[in-house]
């Protein structure tokens, strides 16, 4: 393990020293901001491999934070917050968190999901050969384009990792929790409704455009892409 950057992000002055205690003698370079406006200019003036960002912070928020770093940047953040709210779950994981922790939390915890995420991103930026195509269709997890009929259309990452995982097992049945757990990374218990928003805003952009293939609900079990002979 190299010196990995962590940017440790909480108004808690207790938590971040003690993340800060594990996070070293584990042998990361860890740096601390205790407020969402610092948190955005540090990110750019350190460029972490990785953010602990909790979601009540002073000036902005943890999701406002998300967001600014998400406009640029897909490097992995793990939210935390006080909350044990399902709707906070979701909206983190929609907004592009890569996994998510409620306090009180052990830091021995942390530190594992630490290195399970670090350890997804290298094995993502090891394969730089992640296309799939079909009528109509290019997939491309390398630069992150979805492309329909030859026009690229927008689309957030995690939108495009699930199309991707998809369509990557076509005619595989896949259950909510599995692709909880296969494309953002984590187990993850309680309400699963944020791959059924995901799969709806795809729909959207992919409606229409092929009758060789559809993404396709499972009733009762997921979802999966069926290719039509």
């Amino acid at each position: 393990m190299g010196m990995e950057k962590i940017l440790v992000v909480d108004d808690d002055i207790n938590i971040c020293e003690l993340l800060r205690l594990y996070l070293e003698k584990e042998g990361y370079n860890v740096s601390i901001v205790n407020d969402g406006e610092s948190a955005v200019s540090a990110f750019y003036e350190i460029n972490p491999d990785l953010v602990v960002l909790d979601i009540m912070l002073p000036k902005l928020d943890g999701w406002q934070v998300c967001r600014e770093i998400r406009k640029t940047s897909e490097k992995p953040i793990i939210m935390i917050t006080a909350k044990g709210d399902t709707f906070d779950k979701v909206l983190g994981l929609e907004l592009g968190a890569d996994d998510y922790m409620v306090k009180p939390f052990d830091a021995k915890e942390v530190i594992a999901r630490i290195k399970a995420v670090l350890r997804r991103t290298a094995i993502t930026a090891e394969d730089t050969n992640k296309v799939v195509e079909y009528d109509g269709l290019s997939i491309n997890l390398t630069n992150y384009e979805l492309r329909v009929n030859g026009e690229q259309i927008s689309t957030p990452p995690k939108e495009l990792e699930l199309i991707y995982h998809l369509a990557s097992n076509p005619n595989r049945v896949f259950t909510r929790d599995q692709l909880l757990d296969e494309v953002w990374g984590f187990d993850y218990y309680g309400d699963s409704r944020t791959v059924d928003v995901h799969v709806k805003r795809l729909r959207e952009k992919l409606e229409g455009i092929s009758q060789k293939w559809e993404l396709k609900t499972v009733w009762g079990v997921g979802y999966k892409f069926e290719i039509k002979e």
